[in-house]
């Protein structure tokens, strides 16, 4: 059976974004970009939340024609370019990007369905209102969690409207020379 898996950026004070929605503090740089490029290959699937969808649909198609891209990010538009991509959004009428479809409602058998298909993994990038709902839903198997060093004192938390609590196992901690942290935890099912 395929994995969920929730691959999101991390603030030290919980928060997935800045106050106004910024994504800018995340680190990203040559070390990271090695190690996470190294994940996608156990991935088939990319999940998205309208917000990050339209963020990521207004930028990596258009590597592919840029003349100045770099070779990594040549490759991940490519990457992300083939593979299956699916946006949750009530609010959208349509979606443009190759190889995506939109799914309105029934997150948790869309879901369901999509884990016992044949393939790799499907991953949720970034999109925290997403991956709040499918917490909700218990749909997370896994959470690579990329615990940055920086506090940003608002925005949008990782955890939100939790009822009653959910033990994580750690399977790995990861830190890079920028002060990154990766925690890569797995629900314990009860």
């Amino acid at each position: 059976m395929r994995n969920v898996i929730s691959f999101m950026h991390v603030s030290l004070d919980g928060f997935t974004t800045g106050p106004n929605g910024e994504l800018e503090w995340a680190i990203v740089n040559e070390e990271l970009d090695s190690y996470i490029d190294s994940l996608f290959t156990h991935v088939d699937v990319a999940l998205y939340g309208r917000v990050t969808y339209q963020l990521m649909e207004s930028y990596w198609p258009t590597v592919l024609t840029d003349p100045n891209a770099s070779p990594r990010d040549l490759a991940h538009a490519r990457w992300v370019d083939t593979i299956s991509k699916i946006v949750f959004s009530r609010t959208l009428s349509s979606v443009e990007w190759k190889h995506t479809r939109l799914v309105k409602d029934r997150i948790a058998e869309e879901i369901a369905a999509l884990k016992q298909e044949p393939g790799q993994d499907l991953m949720i990038f970034g999109s925290p209102r997403l991956t709040h709902a499918c917490m909700h839903l218990n749909l997370i198997d896994e959470y690579r969690l990329f615990l940055n060093p920086i506090v940003l004192g608002g925005g949008i938390p990782l955890f939100q409207d939790i009822s009653g609590w959910q033990k994580l196992k750690l399977l790995e901690a990861k830190a890079f020379q920028s002060g990154v942290v990766e925690l890569h935890y797995q629900p314990v099912k009860a």
